[in-house]
């Protein structure tokens, strides 16, 4: 497996022969050019020696993977803050509750349990623009090390920051831990043998909401593919009914992504999440007399979070995919919330990062307001239906051609191109949206309207055009 380098980080397998996957020699390589290219940026936070911490999910390369950063670190003068087991979103929170300079997370996210990677954050614990990662890829790419001296090494020091990162959660104005106490809620929870069996429970039962563990054990043995999909999500909805549960909540290994399960079984669906968590931050503005509040997702999410703030008097922004073209749209916008159709919610009251721990607190808060069960819940909301295809190629010369030749064809339909080419269908309230893939030669479509069929049949027609255009070369 090809180790796959961004500018947000690397990732790849772990073990195998020689140029496999992650090796320890390209761990040690970018963990340097990450501490070598922080150290040029600014100063350090402190004004001192420069700080970074490291949180790690419940991956089996766990440990290994942590003893080489944090090593490497060290050996480059920079102090560590060891957060041990640690969500995405904690360690992000922990960056600037420890006044750190930036923090690397060691998680693979969704991918299985033979994968790792390396994601890197700055002083605000959010991910690194376009510039500061290709700084990093372009000084891992020189063979020149400059390691401190004896008297220059830095220090570890461990801190577990999980319950701080609870208290920030129920500390949110929006979050009505008292309603949720009443609603007496009983919620069955899947954390993927994970770090999420750390957090969650702890943070339900907080709140006073009953709690049923599933795969809670921190063993990185992942009980099921760990993307948190309908189709991965088969034991969780079988509890949710057996338990008699009000919902099933399902996050990913470094539990940025969340996902529901209805009370009667069936999935809320992954996009619904931050539409629903919007719908009741909205409605808590609107209250108040504030209209205009601003809600970001990017360009191949859910049309639905749109229909949901322009209803309230707010304005929807769509951006380019990818976490951190996300939370700049919404930095230069003052958001009041955003995140990503995955069941990415980032609420910037907390902080600018996805964060499954706040996405339910908020969600349980506005389920508790309405009095309704879940399932009625997703009814309440406009009802679209994603498809999700691809084209492969045998040239990538071929994708720039086909995509102008897109904005062509549909040049009387309302079109963004900020990241590969979106048609928006207004008077159908349906679109689709055609970007390259980073790491191969294929197209990504994704498509959307009011039922399964339409979304497939608009999928069918572009894809019958790329493939007419790549006939005629």
């Amino acid at each position: 497996m090809t180790l796959i380098k961004s500018i947000s980080g690397i990732r790849g397998t772990i073990g195998g022969g020689p140029g496999d996957g992650l090796t320890p020699v390209d761990i040690v390589k970018f963990t340097y050019s990450y501490a070598s290219t922080l150290k040029k940026r600014k100063p350090s936070q402190s004004g001192g020696r420069y700080k970074v911490v490291v949180g790690k999910d419940a991956r089996l390369s766990g440990a290994m993977v942590e003893q080489l950063v944090c090593g490497t670190l060290i050996s480059c003068g920079v102090d560590v803050v060891k957060a041990g087991f640690a969500s995405t979103p904690t360690t992000e929170m922990a960056v600037t509750m420890s006044n750190a300079d930036g923090g690397i997370i060691l998680t693979a996210s969704h991918n299985p349990k033979q994968w790792n990677a390396l994601k890197l954050l700055n002083d605000r614990g959010e991910f690194l623009t376009a510039q500061e990662g290709q700084e990093i890829l372009d000084c891992a790419e020189s063979s020149d090390f400059d390691f401190a001296s004896i008297d220059e090494l830095g220090e570890i020091e461990e801190h577990d920051f999980t319950d701080e990162h609870l208290d920030a959660v129920l500390s949110l104005d929006a979050v009505d831990v008292p309603a949720i106490r009443d609603a007496g809620f009983k919620v069955v929870v899947d954390a993927v043998n994970s770090v999420g069996g750390v957090i969650m429970p702890r943070l339900l039962r907080r709140m006073g909401v009953e709690c049923v563990e599933l795969n809670c054990e921190p063993t990185g043995q992942f009980a099921h593919n760990p993307e948190p999909l309908p189709a991965n999500l088969k034991d969780l909805s079988e509890a949710v009914v057996r338990e008699k549960a009000d919902l099933g909540v399902s996050v990913d290994p470094d539990v940025d992504r969340l996902a529901f399960i209805c009370e009667n079984g069936e999935p809320f669906v992954e996009e619904y999440t931050l539409v629903s968590v919007a719908d009741y931050l909205l409605s808590l503005e609107e209250a108040k007399g504030h209209r205009g509040m601003v809600t970001v997702s990017n360009l191949s999410s859910s049309r639905a979070l749109r229909d949901v703030t322009e209803a309230h008097g707010g304005v929807y922004l769509a951006s380019a995919v990818g976490e951190v073209n996300v939370t700049t749209m919404m930095h230069e916008h003052k958001a009041l919330i955003g995140g990503e159709g995955n069941g990415g919610v980032i609420y910037p009251a907390s902080h600018c990062g996805r964060d499954a721990m706040v996405g339910v607190a908020l969600f349980l808060s506005n389920l508790a307001h309405k009095k309704m069960a879940v399932s009625e819940l997703k009814k309440s909301y406009p009802q679209y239906h994603i498809a999700k295809n691809k084209i492969e190629l045998s040239d990538n010369s071929l994708i720039d051609t086909i995509l102008d030749r897109m904005k062509e064809v549909y040049a009387s339909e309302n079109i963004i191109d900020i990241d590969g080419v979106k048609i928006n269908f207004e008077k159908d309230k349906t679109w689709v949206h055609l970007r390259k893939s980073n790491t191969e030669p294929i197209i990504r479509i994704y498509s959307e309207a009011s039922t399964p069929e339409k979304a497939d049949s608009l999928a069918k027609s572009v894809i019958s055009l790329a493939q007419s255009i790549i006939s005629q070369k």
